[in-house]
Formats: structure tokens, sequence, C-alpha cells
């Protein structure tokens, strides 16, 4: 009898070390704000080098499941934890950098996302959420903004509302989303011929959005989140792909 071979997957050793560690995770020897041990314990348990085992710790922070705490003591050491969403909006906004995704995908991923959490947001969001997010508002009506601060302000008002959704997924794909087009929609907000209208009409438009959720119109609220969004990242949408690019840092 004739047995088939089939060829065997060539792996770096870190990447060997990042399959132990995940499939720990995946069942439930890890948990989030487990304790690793330290470098000097651990390499020899997995029989890899120092090195190896510090390469995978590495890709474990960047993607946003572990910390490391440098020094000695009990707080030593790298952590197991929950934190996707800086994660995966630092990766999303490099595959948008390197052309992985269009505006166009972007803009429709935005709509959907967003008529979503404010349309939930109207039944679900607390007094302090909703008091959040009138925080967020006055100071988006400060006289003199500048366009740095308010594209801040205009960022913190949607994840806000995409946590107040209820749906955590909701809200780390709304603020991964979002953040993958801010330079863009900051240096459109810097290129606006009349900076204090174009605020003006923008926080406008939050304040509706913010009366139709605390109304309880959720309805009303994902149509008008839909025409914020589209109407002004649709314009960076219609520019033509090689102005978007000069302006590119």
């Amino acid at each position: 009898m004739s047995v088939e071979w089939q060829p065997v997957r060539q792996a770096r050793t870190h990447e060997l070390v990042l399959q132990s560690i995940e499939e720990r995770v995946f069942t439930g020897d890890l948990k989030a704000g487990d304790r690793l041990p330290p470098e000097r314990e651990l390499a020899p348990v997995m029989g890899v080098s120092r090195s190896a085992l510090r390469e995978a710790l590495r890709v474990l922070e960047t993607i946003g499941v572990l910390v490391a705490q440098q020094g000695r003591g009990p707080d030593a050491g790298a952590r197991i934890v929950r934190n996707p969403d800086d994660a995966l909006g630092r990766l999303l906004r490099l595959h948008f950098a390197l052309g992985s995704y269009s505006l166009e995908d972007v803009l429709e991923a935005r709509v959907t996302l967003e008529r979503s959490s404010f349309q939930a947001s109207a039944g679900n969001a607390s007094p302090e959420e909703l008091a959040e997010a009138e925080e967020v508002l006055s100071r988006m009506r400060a006289p003199g903004i500048g366009v740095d601060e308010y594209n801040e302000l205009d960022t913190r008002f949607h994840v806000l509302f995409a946590r107040a959704s209820g749906n955590r997924l909701t809200s780390t794909l709304t603020s991964a989303v979002r953040e993958s087009v801010r330079p863009l929609i900051l240096r459109a907000l810097e290129s606006t011929e009349d900076w204090s209208a174009t605020a003006d009409a923008l926080t406008a438009e939050h304040a509706d959005l913010l009366r139709l959720v605390r109304s309880g119109d959720g309805g009303a609220a994902a149509d008008l989140v839909e025409r914020h969004i589209r109407g002004f990242h649709g314009t960076l949408v219609d520019e033509k792909p090689e102005d978007r690019g000069r302006g590119d840092a």
C-alpha cells in the first residue's frame, strides 16, 4: 500500500511560539489578566531562545492581546489583555494606506456600522453616555476650535455611540474604520475654504444626532448619520485618486 506524503510546513521558531500561546488561549488555559512567566523561565520550558520568545511576544503586543511591563517585581513581565481597538485601527490604517481597501469600501463600511450603532443607541444609551456626548458636543462648539482637536472630538463622538449600542464588536470596528481614514479626514478639514462655517455645519448635525438618540428615534438617527457620513466622507470619495495621493504624508 502506497503512502501519500504531504509537505511539512516550515515555520520560524517565533511562529511556533505564537501557535503554542494561541492554543492555550483557545483552550482557556490563558485568559485576559493572566501573566506569562518571565522570559528567563518561559524560554527554556518552551525549548526556544529568548530572542525567539521575545519576537513572538512583540507580535502579540502589536495585535493588542498582550502588554509587556519592564522592570522587576510582581507587575513585571507580559500580561494577557483585551485591547483590540488600537491594534485593529493601526492594522486597518496601514492596509488602507497600502491600497488594500478603497475609500469607497471604507465609506460603505462606516455607513453600515454607524447606521446600526445609532439605531441601537436610541434604545440603549445610558444617561452617563448621553451626558458624555453632550460634553463632547459642547467642546466642539468652542469658539476658535482647531482642526486637530475637532477631529479628535468628532471621532470620540461617533465611537461613543458605537459603544452605547451595546455591541462591543460594532464599537471596535467603528473605531478601527474611523481611525483608518483619520489622517485623510484631517487633511480634508484643513483644506476647507471656510473652516468656521464647516465646523458649525458639522456640529449642528452632531447635535441633531444626539437629540434623535435621546428622544429614542433610532430610525431617524440612522438616516441622519448616513447623510452625515456620505456628505463629508463622500466628498473624499469623489476626489481624484491622484489628488488624494498628493496630500499624503
